[in-house]
Parts: C-alpha cells; sequence; structure tokens
C-alpha cells in the first residue's frame, strides 16, 4: 500500500463551509476529500455527490423536489447543510497502509469511492490511494513483480545471502526459498508483503 499511496494528502476540517470544499474539489481536480477533525483523525469523506444536493437547493430557490427512498432522505438532509460535518459521508471507509493492494481495492470498490483515504492504527490520515493507481497495481504481469523483489533482495540483503535466495512469483503468490539467518528472512519477508500486487508470501527461507 505505500507504494501506491499519494502523500501528503490533502484534507478539510469538519468545519470548513461547502463553498470553500467546492474550490478546494475544483483546485485538487478530485472528486472527494478527506474531512478531519483538529487531529487529523479521519471523520468522514465529502464528495461532489455530497455538495451537488447542497448546491441544487441554493439554485432551486430552497425548494427540494420529493422525499421517498432514504437515500434521498439522506440528500434532503444534506441540502440544509452548511460546513463539512453537515455534508459528509460517515464514517469514512479507510485502510491501513500495511493492507494489501488487493484488500483496498476491494475496499474501493465497495465504496464506490475514487480516492480512499490511509490511516494509521490511530485513524489519522497518512495518506490517500486512487482507485486507478489500484487497478494498474493489479494488472502488472508476475515478471515485473519479480523484478522489483530482486531489487528489494539486492538492496536489504547482506552481500553473502543475496545469491542463496530465490523468487518465484505465480499469479502474485510470491515463494521465497534459500538460506538466511532470521533476522534478515523476517525483514525481506516483510519488504515483499509491502510490494505493490504481491497477494501473498510464502517463505520456505531456511536458516543458516
Amino acid at each position: 500500500m505505500r507504494d501506491v499511496m499519494d502523500v501528503p494528502s490533502a484534507s478539510v476540517s469538519d468545519d470548513l463551509p461547502y463553498r470553500d470544499i467546492a474550490r478546494l474539489l475544483a483546485r485538487e481536480q478530485v472528486g472527494a476529500i478527506p474531512v478531519v477533525d483538529d487531529e487529523d483523525h479521519v471523520v468522514g469523506v465529502v464528495s461532489e455527490s455530497d455538495l451537488l444536493a447542497k448546491v441544487a437547493f441554493e439554485a432551486s430557490g430552497h425548494r427540494v423536489g420529493r422525499i421517498g427512498r432514504l437515500r434521498e432522505r439522506r440528500m434532503h438532509g444534506k441540502a440544509f447543510g452548511e460546513t463539512a460535518a453537515d455534508l459528509m459521508t460517515s464514517p469514512a471507509i479507510t485502510v491501513l497502509p500495511g493492507a494489501t493492494v488487493a484488500e483496498a481495492a476491494w475496499l474501493a470498490a465497495l465504496s464506490r469511492l475514487k480516492r480512499l483515504p490511509v490511516t494509521d492504527r490511530g485513524g489519522r490520515l497518512v495518506g490517500v490511494v486512487r482507485r486507478n493507481a489500484l487497478l494498474q497495481a493489479l494488472i502488472r504481469d508476475d515478471a515485473e513483480i519479480r523484478a522489483e523483489i530482486v531489487a528489494r533482495i539486492e538492496s536489504c540483503c547482506p552481500p553473502g545471502d543475496r545469491e542463496s535466495v530465490e523468487a518465484a512469483v505465480h499469479d502474485g503468490i510470491v515463494e521465497l526459498t534459500g538460506s538466511m539467518p532470521p533476522a534478515d528472512a523476517a525483514r525481506l519477508v516483510a519488504e515483499v508483503e509491502g510490494i505493490a500486487d504481491v497477494v501473498e508470501v510464502k517463505s520456505l527461507l531456511t536458516e543458516t
């Protein structure tokens, strides 16, 4: 996830007026933006769809259409909102930096969000991952993934261990074989797990 997310990420405070939110969305050229509290915890997401209800309400002279289904009732409520807290969709669907690309893609598909907030375990915003970045990561082929793994082996393994380690990749599933000290093996597995499009890491590394 860390390889595909955007850092830093723009956000808005929960008391920001809706017109300022609309200007920020236009300036950042995004369709949605995280809403954070005073301690940078993500409390929701405000999108163009959320703002449209308010703007349409203002443009129609404070007249609203019929109120029927649940979604229509929610939009009616947002029509009277003035700030991000009033208009946002909450709670926000977020993902942790340590999540796999596949897990983040599934959440993005379920939420229908083009940009998914990335938070630490305390709920604080650390970045945003775009849906198109997730898609591009998921369609990488095994050869590209293996090339990145080899580069990680070169960078994080002592010279004596590099030649004894092999990596095989099939449909995003990585199998590591060879021998190295336990601490180095654990570090390598963690590095490989963080590579975009790696679905699973099977470590068959033996202790030297």
